[in-house]
Parts: structure tokens; C-alpha cells; sequence
């Protein structure tokens, strides 16, 4: 069994902002692979279906951001889950926007929602870092992470990442984290197609050596 947790704010306030892609995040996969209707518990809003043929839980902590360890603590105990089998998905400001990378455990890089989260269940567990940018200053940060993505965004990378995000959540649970951020990063930022070879110039075939042609002279 797997728990995917969704990290933002509640209430509606909050649901387009940056803070909250995380939530979007497992939203999504929520609706492409068909999972049951959220409901309350352990602190927060909890779903359940499968994914690639295991059992997967999507979890959103209603605590709100600070406190996201409280929930994520008490499902993890309810179910004994190992901590290895827990990923989380949240903005990540370090990250070029559409930007995905996966890795397991490390710091909280100042993200008080990890903070919460180490507190309560330790640090081995899958972070999935979703880049939404930096808006350039430490001061700017607060109001930056609490604001509606941009409409250019909601129309250019966002849907393609949260899109790619839930196609390939499978290779998470088969335990394929590097082909999972190799396929969303083609998803949202696909690469240049290659450029066919020029053709080799035509012209006349080299011509023959003559440098061997002078006849042997007959020994008398």
C-alpha cells in the first residue's frame, strides 16, 4: 500500500494558489484513476483507489500548511505505513516552473509543510518537488506562494505538469522515480524534434589512383 500526499491550505480561498499545487496535484491523479470521493479523516481529506495495480491512498491535511505532519502522522500510523511507501507533493520555489525531481528524504529547504511533516514521521520519505519559481526576493516569498497562478500559467505548463503528474503516477509505485521525472519533463517541456542528416553532396566517384599503372619492364 502507498499513501501520496497532497500538501496546500483549505477552503476555497486557497484552492487556485501556489502554496496549494499540491493539492491539484492529487486532485488529479484522484480523477484520472478513478478514485473514490474524498472524505474526512485523520485530520484531513482522504481517497482511495489503485494505481498500477497497487492499493494507493491520496491524502489532503486540512490543518493547514504549518500543521500538515499532524495529519500525515496519523494516517501513516492508522495504516503502519513505512515510510518508503509515502510520497508528497508540493511546490517547491528552488524549481523552474513545470520543473519535477523526486528524491528521498533531505531538509525541509525552509518548506514549513516538510518541516511539519520530519517532526512527525521522520525524513526517509519521497519528496516530490514541483518547481513554481522564485519571485526574485526572501521578502516577496509569503505573498508569491499565497497567489492564484497566473493565467499564462493555468494555460501553458500547469495543466500539462498536474496532466503528466497523473499518467505516470504508476511508475511511482513500481519504484521508478527516474523514468517518472524523465516522462513528465518531456511531457511539459518536450524536446526539440531532431533534425534529419543533410544529404551527402553528389558528385563524381573519386577517381581512380593511377599511382601503380606504370608497367613492369620484362627482364631480357
Amino acid at each position: 500500500m502507498f499513501l501520496f500526499v497532497g500538501l496546500g491550505n483549505p477552503g476555497p480561498k486557497h484552492s487556485g494558489q501556489r502554496h496549494n499545487i499540491g493539492f491539484m496535484a492529487v486532485d488529479e491523479i484522484a480523477r484520472r484513476h478513478g478514485f473514490g470521493p474524498f472524505r474526512a479523516r485523520f485530520q484531513g481529506l482522504i481517497s482511495e483507489g489503485s494505481i498500477a495495480g497497487q492499493q494507493v491512498r491520496l491524502l489532503k491535511p486540512t490543518t493547514f500548511m504549518n500543521e500538515s505532519g499532524r495529519s500525515v502522522g496519523e494516517a501513516s500510523r492508522f495504516f503502519k505505513m513505512r515510510s518508503g511507501h509515502i510520497y508528497t507533493f508540493y511546490d517547491d520555489l528552488d524549481l523552474k516552473p513545470g520543473k519535477c525531481r523526486v528524491k528521498n528524504g533531505g531538509g525541509a529547504g525552509g518548506h514549513n509543510g516538510l518541516r511539519s511533516m520530519d517532526a512527525h514521521i521522520g525524513k526517509d520519505y519521497w519528496r516530490v518537488r514541483l518547481g513554481i519559481g522564485h519571485p526574485g526576493h526572501k521578502d516577496r516569498v509569503l505573498g508569491y506562494v499565497l497567489k492564484d497562478f497566473a493565467k499564462e500559467e493555468q494555460s501553458s505548463w500547469l495543466p500539462k505538469l498536474l496532466d503528466a503528474l497523473a499518467d505516470d503516477a504508476g511508475l511511482l509505485v513500481q519504484g521508478e522515480e527516474n523514468a517518472f521525472m524523465s516522462r513528465v519533463s518531456h511531457a511539459v517541456f518536450p524536446p526539440p524534434p531532431k533534425q534529419p542528416k543533410p544529404p551527402k553532396p553528389e558528385g563524381d566517384a573519386a577517381a581512380p589512383s593511377h599511382a601503380d599503372d606504370t608497367e613492369t619492364k620484362r627482364e631480357s
